[in-house]
């Protein structure tokens, strides 16, 4: 709390603005879903092929192997394609900031979905006092649902337990490689990108997205979210990343964390 009342003082102008602005850069879930849906039918392969996604829990020909490297996508390349534009991890360009989050190739228009914040989902009543210890990746939202994106420690551990736990026979129903270096949903490192300030101004904000229960099993699996509890009845809550305005490649991506859109 200290923290936030000390950066809120010095971000108060950037903060008015962005609150302003989100109100009217707010795009419907449809939007959202046929995004993460256009990019990940790329990565499944043509078509959406179940089988290509599926292929290491059979047995296979070498001839259906060769299909199957044949349909690989990189996450950069399934990106590009889908959505003209891509996005990497690289040292910020502000003080002491450590990682941020840039566009590297392409060309970002306003309106849409730019990253996605990965993590274990936690609703209100949830324990989450041991993951929260010295985590700066826990986002609050409004309904108070807590997503933690820390990609190490007991953080990464109760993710992985969480998402094996959650398997629905051979699908897959969260992508678990966002704790690693190379995540096959390359959206899945909003957690890294940085609070803007008044001399960077935010040009992406949150925006809470429920993945609706009409989306496809077989895409489920490159989610970067997953619920703590089992018996969650609620819809699977993710948080996305809108840009405000149109980003250039070369650009670093800033949010600002006081402002979250419903």
């Amino acid at each position: 709390m200290p923290w936030v009342v000390f950066n809120l003082s010095k971000n108060e102008q950037t903060l008015r603005k962005v609150k302003e602005r989100s109100e009217d850069k707010l795009i419907p879930d449809e939007q959202v879903s046929q995004s993460l849906l256009k990019l990940f039918r790329v990565l499944l392969g043509s078509h959406g092929s179940v089988w290509v996604a599926q292929a290491h829990l059979f047995r296979r020909t070498a001839s259906q192997q060769a299909h199957c490297e044949g349909h690989a996508v990189s996450g950069d390349d399934a990106m590009l394609q889908s959505m003209g534009f891509c996005i990497d991890r690289k040292p910020s360009t502000l003080p002491f900031a450590g990682t941020g989050v840039f566009v590297t190739k392409g060309f970002v228009p306003k309106g849409a979905t730019v990253a996605m914040y990965p993590g274990t989902v936690y609703q209100p009543y949830e324990p989450i006092l041991l993951q929260s210890i010295r985590n700066p990746f826990v986002f609050r939202c409004i309904d108070g649902v807590l997503i933690d994106g820390n990609d190490k420690g007991i953080s990464k551990m109760v993710f992985r337990s969480c998402s094996g736990r959650d398997r629905m026979g051979p699908y897959l129903t969260s992508d678990t490689s966002w704790l690693t270096d190379s995540p096959q949903n390359p959206l899945a490192i909003g957690q890294y990108i940085n609070n803007c300030s008044n001399d960077r101004p935010a040009n992406v904000c949150y925006q809470e997205y429920d993945v609706p229960k009409s989306f496809p099993i077989e895409l489920r699996q490159y989610l970067p979210n997953v619920n703590y509890s089992l018996d969650t009845q609620r819809p699977m809550r993710c948080v996305v990343l809108v840009s405000l305005r149109d980003i250039a490649a070369g650009e670093e991506l800033f949010s600002n964390y006081y402002t979250i859109v419903h």
